[in-house]
């Protein structure tokens, strides 16, 4: 069994290699524990031993077979227990992140799936960020960037990259919400803000920096 402070550098050490496809270095895992790298050298032998890990010292970090089935395992807990929150406790999408933080640790298998089950095996957490199921499976939409579309384009909002409270609340009061229709009405050629509506009646400006954080499926 890992402790909580095991699992939660193997998840950083997941979603690391997953921005970058590449070996983390142990200062970029120092940076998303906000932790110093001498805690994280010590923590990294500690998960080399369990083989979790592949570490050389100055070649970075990779995951074993072993250490990827766990980081999915503790996602897929993190994001049931999220989909739970929202969908059973009416807790807003930007309130679920540090309870669900708490409540992926829990380690019953039979919890999890009778969780899965009682929540009719969900493919997407409130933020669109995909559900391992329980083989480590992971359900990708085929989804790109707002700020990528071209006016006249009608898409459908599917996720979220900025999971950041500030950002969901700020979502919130403009009215976009997954599963919203977005058309895109006219694109600035100063800073590339967009003019956009909104289920076809509400109509709004939003930054470019806003529409690269806001992730959609074309119609």
């Amino acid at each position: 069994m890992n402790s909580f402070t095991e699992e939660n550098y193997i998840k950083a050490i997941y979603k690391l290699n997953e921005s970058d496809n590449a070996s983390v270095t142990t200062n970029a895992i120092a940076e998303q524990m906000h932790t110093k790298a001498a805690s994280v050298t010590d923590m990294l032998k500690k998960l080399f031993v369990k083989k979790l890990i592949h570490y050389q010292k100055y070649r970075g970090v990779t995951l074993t077979v072993k250490g990827e089935k766990t980081a999915l395992n503790i996602i897929r807990k993190h994001r049931l227990w999220e989909m739970f929150l929202v969908e059973k406790f009416n807790f807003k999408w930007d309130e679920v992140h540090d309870v669900a933080e708490q409540l992926e640790h829990i380690q019953s298998d039979k919890l999890i799936e009778e969780l899965d089950k009682f929540l009719n095996y969900p493919k997407a957490d409130p933020h669109g960020d995909p559900i391992p199921d329980a083989k480590g499976k992971l359900h990708i939409q085929k989804s790109k960037m707002l700020s990528l579309l071209n006016v006249n384009d009608n898409c459908i909002m599917t996720g979220v990259v900025d999971h950041s409270t500030p950002f969901l609340q700020y979502l919130e009061r403009c009215g976009l919400v997954l599963g919203n229709e977005i058309k895109i009405k006219e694109i600035l050629t100063f800073d590339k803000s967009l003019q956009i509506t909104v289920n076809k009646k509400n109509s709004l400006f939003i930054s470019n920096d806003v529409a690269k954080n806001i992730l959609v499926t074309l119609k």
